[in-house]
């Protein structure tokens, strides 16, 4: 047979075979075929045997049925592909969607394929079926690909062939077609051939009272590493015991069916209670065959019911247990029978033993009890589905006499919680009856001459996908409902009138108003499966109606129940709820920390550079490393300083933590565990550039490494899992065995390569940090020297730090329309989320390209506003597009993220909401993608991409687009610019600045610090506090020269300033601040005795200062308060707060000349102060300031944070505050402060500040530190206040120093004192 064909590779592929001519040897080749189907038979259905075999062509006249025929010549019998007999093919009377052919293959087999063909030599041929299964002739069962796509495509005429192979082969004698879509020039016509092999089983039928069997292995028999139970099973009961295995110790598995769900349960020696460790499947008490599978090796543990495989971890105890027994039936539990399984079984195997067979062949290990027959007796019930809402059912009432009233019952299932199941009309116009779902109740309303005279309500929760029996009566005045018999409930009500049926009762839903204004349904249409119809006692026979011998129906699926549960498995991700209506599944991602229709994506950060580039500050944050992989999203704290962002990992002692001697012990172990789990830790350091660990060893008479046989005392476990061992400290190189003192050539004994090695009585120490990755974290701590009375030692291992992302600036730039990179196929199967980040000048062009054989998902930039996400899964294209309304080309970083499910498909644009396509209820799932994923280009050099892509990730795995680039022409590694896109980040005249990866803002002509200038700078003044900012002095100049001092000052000569601050205060009046000059002149903020701002400048030394007043009052209110100052020559504006600006106009001639310094606090030597100020200026200022700028000098910054490196001189207390900060309401609130004279965490000779809970003698050792503490405390401040008064101001190129080497630095937050950033400040002042 001449043939073409489609390779793709799954349940939508299929071939299409033209037909040669016919020749007579044909019929012999099918005899042989048939003879050699037959002789294969005896192999079995193990093994890799070729199931191919034509199953139709040979098969007699009597083995085919169809609905109606149109002729003789177009009965069912003619339907063989490629036959020419008849009328050539099979063809029904009427051409409709209720028409169907049917074929007996005699006896169950498997069935691999299915081909169709047209009439031949005619215009009829189907181009879309459904195909459905039996083993009975009667309950059929749809077959789905994909578990969801129930329809098969046709041909396209009459002659070519086309075959689908089956995704996953199906078993039955019986096999049904019915058409979809035919040709609309022509009627229905068909020719079939089905392709498989015999299936040979061994049935076992139970009646879940008194029949069962039994297995016992024999004692001599060796135990197995593993063991293997499988079989098939089908049952009408929705409840009961499917297999029990027994073993020593009084340990046992079981499978159970619980509300038509497979539950496996483990029972321990200590409970009888047993325990349930998976739960899998849904819907199997439908009386088809399911296939369930349990293999067990120790703990570990696999369960398949089904294509669908659950592994399980069960109790340790079962680790080396072995079943000695397994049983299916009643065999010694008869005690229990009720919840004994009830139904058939076949191919009961154990580990490779058919349990059936041997009991068939009277095997002595298989003990059968009761009268166990070895085939499947099957009850018929016939089953109706109402899939839409053009669906109904009309049946005639039987009776015309009023005073048999009214009985009717049937059974239904649906996941709907409302719809219609009955209406009927009362006779003579008396009103009608409506039995319905509301809210998953059953409810009955009787309406009656525009009024509701009754309601009934019943049940509750029947929209679980279970049978629930509906009964309706009504006899002699009183009218009842029920459900589920004594399981569920009932409702009666006596009624006035007689409920009775006028002609016809509808089920489902009504017709079209035209067609029958007898029906009204104001409610929605059922949709579900209803059976077991019975009307005044007699049961109705459902096959008649299919008939339509009997009734009327519409849109209805007769002798099957279509019901699908869409939550099993659950297509939800990550832990999300699954629900269902019986369409579409929902679920609930709440708590579940993903987002999207079945929770997929992640809603958190992949890292802190991530939450710096949104624009947040320091603070703790879940980050998900793998987006939407299997890593679970982790807390962490994110410190986000000015240099670099630090994610920060505890464990559970960070504290320094004394080791208190002990002789008896040789080693004191120490064991770290981290506030992340093992893989969310190990992703994390992989994906950052750097990390560190500080750890640190402070000791006196506590050697650490070296030990005189060469031997480390001590030593450290870290890396993945548990850890290596690693003989290096702090600071040195792995393997060295040195410290970092030994690396650096300074210990205090050149003899050891460690501080502690000299093994002194004064305190020493080694630390430093850990940066190596692969050695990271620290898991565990060995002390060794710690047993001799004389050993104090205290140790310290830091939180895990680490910065950088590597994955979010991974970029690529494309010069080219035809330059591209490939990467190996993305496959997403069931779901699929691309995120990236692009910028561009171009105005269109394909950022990302993937092809399958029809199958295919694109990315890409129509248009200049407008991205779009287009994909195809079998279903053809589909298409979501955002609009921008602004251009994107505007070489700005954009993020894009789609993504697409079984549910939806849908695209994010930056900040713009989401755009969603719904895929079809019925559609294909999988996305089958065969070549190579394109990036920045396509398959055809068409369309390409010119712009940079960045941190480009699919389901979570980043793609290293940076090796790649390196490596293909016409693309180049790496993306510079980055300011443009997040310059508006930097606030309060932070500059932004460019870095290889990302940028910082630099603060230094702010007064604002941390990583955005966005932290406000702010100290607590008392009476005697001074800042006292010196300006530099021209070379050459003197109070003596003839010059003027224009020239001679002409860099501290002002014609114009911008000074703001923010203070708090309740003093009045008070100096907030004074800037004076060589001449006399001056300027001077003050609030006065009036509680309002007075603004005095003395810009003439011979004349007296002009006084600006404000107009704002209450500003000595203790709130903060804002003010703004700024002139130009003699034009000078105010502003407070949100007030209006005031402007003023002064008399002088608009210069400041030679400004000398700035003074905040307490002025002293008050000759230099106007008289007018002197006495105010004396008091000092008592209060907060914050955000103080003189034009680009930000003096208290200055104080506070580079006091070393700035010409600042502070005396008296200074408290840095927090007390600038608007989020501060109440001004009386206790400030978390620090002073600057404290000297935090220092340890000098004497013992070391240990954690208060690191040891029993903590409490001790604590009293003592304090003591140390507030004494070295009291000298540091009195000699910080001599040498303060001594010192005039350092250079401006004095060095700057590191926060860690400055005792100044010390005005973190205690609770966050990890945080602190050890940056080097990158600040200059002026």
């Amino acid at each position: 047979m001449d043939s073409r064909s489609h390779s793709r590779s799954h349940p939508r592929s299929h071939s299409r075979s033209h037909p040669r001519s016919h020749s007579r040897s044909q019929g012999a080749a099918g005899i042989i075929a048939h003879v050699a189907l037959l002789l294969c038979s005896s192999c079995g259905t193990t093994g890799e045997e070729v199931c191919d075999g034509t199953l139709v062509s040979n098969l007699p006249p009597a083995s085919f049925r169809s609905s109606s025929q149109l002729s003789s010549s177009h009965a069912p019998s003619f339907a063989k592909l490629n036959r020419r007999d008849g009328a050539g093919g099979w063809s029904p009377l009427t051409s409709d969607r209720y028409q169907w052919l049917q074929v007996d293959l005699g006896q169950r087999t498997k069935i691999a394929a299915v081909a169709t063909q047209g009439r031949y030599g005619s215009s009829d041929w189907l181009t879309s079926y459904l195909l459905m299964f039996s083993d009975t002739g009667h309950n059929w069962k749809q077959y789905r690909q994909e578990d969801s796509v129930g329809s098969f495509p046709g041909n396209s005429n009459a002659d070519s062939v086309v075959q689908y192979k089956l995704q996953q082969p199906a078993t039955a004698r019986f096999l049904r077609l019915l058409p979809l879509h035919w040709n609309p020039s022509g009627r229905i016509g068909l020719r079939l051939e089905a392709y498989g092999c015999p299936y040979t089983s061994h049935v076992l039928s139970l009646d879940g009272s008194s029949t069962g069997l039994a297995y016992r292995r024999s004692p001599a028999a060796p135990g197995s590493v593993g063991d293997v139970v499988s079989m098939e099973f089908k049952t009408l009961r929705n409840s009961g015991t499917l297999l029990r295995a027994e073993g020593g110790g009084g340990l046992g598995l079981s499978l159970q069916l619980e509300r038509g769900t497979l539950l496996l349960l483990t029972r321990g020696p200590a409970s009888s209670e047993p325990r349930r460790v998976a739960s899998l499947g849904s819907l199997l008490d439908d009386q088809h065959w399911h296939r369930v599978a349990v293999e067990w090796r120790g703990s570990q543990l696999n369960v398949t019911v089904d294509e669908h495989t659950e592994r399980v971890r069960i109790p340790a105890e079962f680790g080396s247990w072995d079943a000695e027994q397994l049983s299916v039936g009643t065999v010694s539990s008869p005690d229990v029978s009720e919840r004994n399984f009830h139904g058939c079984l076949e191919n009961l195997q154990y580990n490779g033993l058919n349990l059936i067979e041997l009991a068939q062949n009277k095997d002595l290990r298989v003990a059968v009890r009761g009268n166990v027959t070895f085939s499947c007796a099957e009850s018929v019930s016939v089953a109706v589905t109402f899939p839409g809402p053009q669906s109904f059912l009309r049946l005639p009432w039987a009776t015309s006499s009023l005073s048999k009233g009214v009985s009717v019952g049937f059974q239904f299932r649906t996941w709907n919680d409302a719809g219609l199941l009955l209406t009927f009309d009362l006779p003579e116009g008396g009103g009608v009856v409506w039995l319905y779902l509301s809210e998953a109740r059953l409810r009955l309303q009787i309406h009656k001459d525009g009024r509701v005279p009754l309601e009934l309500s019943a049940g509750s929760a029947l929209n679980d996908g279970q049978w629930h029996s509906v009964t309706l009566t009504s006899s002699r005045g009183r009218l009842s409902i029920g459900v589920d018999a004594e399981e569920g409930g009932s409702a009666q009500a006596a009624t006035s009138y007689p409920v009775a049926v006028e002609s016809h009762l509808f089920f489902g839903g009504c017709p079209a108003e035209n067609n029958e204004p007898r029906c009204r349904n104001p409610f929605s249409v059922f949709q579900g499966c209803m059976r077991l119809l019975v009307l005044n006692h007699l049961m109705v026979d459902l096959i008649m109606v299919q008939k339509k011998q009997l009734g009327i129906f519409s849109h209805l699926q007769i002798d099957m129940c279509g019901i699908i549960d869409r939550c099993s498995p659950s297509r939800c991700e990550h832990g999300g709820r699954c629900s269902q209506s019986w369409t579409v599944f929902r679920c609930n991602c709440s708590a579940s920390g993903y987002s999207s229709a079945t929770c997929h994506s992640s809603v958190y950060e992949p890292s802190c550079e991530a939450y710096k580039h949104n624009g947040n500050t320091s603070g703790h944050f879940y980050i998900d490393v793998d987006g939407s992989g299997p890593i679970r999203p982790q807390l962490v704290y994110c410190n986000i300083t000015e240099e670099n962002t630090w994610m920060e990992i505890q464990h559970n002692n960070t504290e320094l933590t004394r080791v208190r001697p002990s002789p008896a012990a040789r080693q004191h172990l120490l064991h770290f565990n981290y506030s992340t789990e093992e893989e969310q830790l190990l992703a994390a350091i992989s994906q950052s550039e750097h990390c560190q660990q500080e750890l640190s060893y402070r000791c006196r008479k506590s050697r650490l490494l070296n030990t005189p046989e060469g031997s480390p005392f001590s030593w450290w476990l870290g890396g993945p899992g548990p850890g290596r061992v690693q003989t290096y400290w702090g600071g040195a190189q792995p393997g060295s065995r040195q410290c970092a003192c030994g690396l650096q050539g300074d210990c205090v004994d050149p003899q050891h390569y460690c501080n502690c090695d000299a093994d002194r009585a004064e305190w020493a120490e080694d630390s430093g940090l850990i940066t190596h990755k692969e050695n990271l974290p620290v898991r565990s701590l060995v002390l060794g020297d710690v047993q001799r009375a004389e050993s104090e030692a205290a140790y310290r291992v830091g939180p895990l730090r680490c910065h950088g992302d590597k994955n979010f600036w991974n970029a690529a730039f494309f010069d080219k329309e035809t330059s591209y990179l490939h990467f190996p196929t993305f496959h997403g199967e069931l779901s699929a989320d691309i995120s990236f980040l692009f910028k561009t000048t171009a105005s269109s062009g394909v950022f990302l390209e993937n092809l399958g054989i029809k199958d295919f998902i694109r990315i890409e930039l129509s248009s200049s506003t407008r991205v779009v996400f287009s994909l195809d899964v079998g279903d053809g294209p589909l298409e979501v597009g955002v609009d921008s309304g602004v251009p994107l080309n505007d070489d700005r970083w954009h993020r894009v993220r789609a993504e697409r499910n079984v549910r939806e498909a849908s695209l994010r644009l930056d900040g713009l909401p989401v755009a969603a396509r719904e895929a079809p209820a019925d559609g294909h799932l999988h996305l089958q993608l065969n070549s190579q994923l394109f990036i920045g280009g396509t398959a055809s050099r068409q369309k390409g991409f010119r712009g940079c892509i960045r941190a480009l990730r699919l389901n979570g795995v980043a793609l290293d687009l940076e090796e790649r680039a390196r490596i293909t022409p016409g693309v180049r590694a790496g993306c510079p610019g980055h300011c443009g896109s997040y310059g508006s980040l930097c606030r309060n005249r932070g500059r932004c600045a460019e870095r290889a990866n990302g940028f910082l803002c630099d603060c230094g002509l702010s007064a604002y610090t941390g990583a955005f200038c966005h932290t406000e700078v702010s100290a607590r003044f008392l009476p005697g506090t001074t800042v006292s900012y010196t300006f530099r002095q021209p070379r050459g100049s003197g109070r003596n020269s003839s010059a003027r001092p224009s020239s001679i000052y002409s860099d501290t000569t002002l014609r114009g300033e911008d000074v703001s601050l923010s203070f708090r205060t309740t003093q009045s009046p008070a100096l907030l601040l004074y800037v004076s000059s060589h001449h006399g002149e001056s300027l001077a903020l003050l609030i006065n005795k009036h509680d309002k701002l007075e603004v005095r400048y003395k810009l003439d030394g011979s004349r007296g200062a002009e006084v600006l007043r404000s107009a704002a009052r209450s500003l000595a209110d203790g709130r903060l308060h804002a003010v703004s100052v700024r002139r130009r020559k003699d034009a000078v504006s105010l502003q407070i707060d949100q007030s209006p600006r005031e402007d003023f106009n002064l008399t002088s001639d608009g210069e400041l000349n030679g400004i000398t310094s700035l003074v905040l606090g307490r002025v002293h030597g008050t000759d230099a102060v106007e008289p007018q100020l002197s006495r105010l200026a004396s008091l000092g200022f008592t209060g907060c300031l914050s955000v103080v700028r003189f034009n680009s000098i930000s003096p208290l910054k200055a104080a506070l944070l580079h006091p070393h490196s700035s010409p600042v001189v502070v005396t008296g207390p200074l408290v840095r505050s927090s007390c600038g900060s608007s989020a501060s309401a109440n001004p009386h609130a206790v400030e978390d402060t620090r002073r600057l004279s404290d000297q935090s965490g220092s340890v000098g000779s004497g013992q070391p500040l240990v954690n208060s809970i690191g040891t029993d003698s903590a409490l001790i050792g604590g009293v003592i530190a304090a003591a140390v503490f507030v004494m070295a405390s009291g000298l540091a401040i009195g000699g910080r206040f001599l040498y303060r008064r001594k010192e005039t101001y350092r250079s401006q190129e004095a060095e700057g120093v590191k926060r860690e080497d400055s005792q100044d630095f010390a005005f973190t937050d205690q609770r966050d004192s990890q945080s602190v950033s050890t940056e080097k400040p990158k600040e200059y002042f002026i």
